[in-house]
């Protein structure tokens, strides 16, 4: 067995977003014998076990199973290595993508309540968020809105 990488690429994987959480569960002959091949580089393990069944001719079960991930991971590692290359493997962030709830829409309507009023209360322009369009924003989320548009806090 090759001995554990230096915990300098670990944290450089990690910082990248690309750090194998489970790289002990990698089985493949190449990343247990091989210097090369490294279970903690999650890019080098999908594309290796989309490369077994498309170069090698393994079965998709068998390469999932002996990388560690499901045959659903395995189709949608094929697809976005097919797709988009090697940086179609880098995970995406999790989560919402901007602005769901503060929407140009609502922030437009703060902008008409501060105009009107703008001694206002962020409590108050909360409010009148929650009463208008029936959901409710963290003060944060809104003063950092305001932040981001150049409006500073109400």
């Amino acid at each position: 067995m090759p001995s554990r990488k230096p915990s300098g690429k670990a944290a450089a994987l990690r910082r990248q977003g690309v750090l194998n959480r489970k790289p002990e569960v990698v089985q493949d002959e190449l990343f247990l014998n091989h210097s090369f091949f490294d279970a903690q580089d999650l890019i080098q393990v999908k594309y290796e076990m989309v490369r077994r069944v498309e170069k090698d001719s393994w079965a998709v079960n068998k390469a999932a199973a002996t990388y560690g991930f499901s045959r659903p991971a395995f189709y949608a590692a094929q697809e976005a290595l097919k797709t988009h290359g090697l940086s179609g493997l880098v995970p995406k962030k999790r989560g919402p993508r901007g602005a769901h709830k503060l929407t140009d829409d609502v922030l437009a309507f703060v902008d008409e309540l501060r105009g009107q009023d703008p001694n206002m209360t962020v409590v108050s322009v909360l409010k009148e968020i929650l009463r208008k369009f029936g959901f409710c924003v963290h003060r944060r989320s809104l003063e950092r809105a305001l932040e981001r548009r150049g409006k500073g806090r109400p």
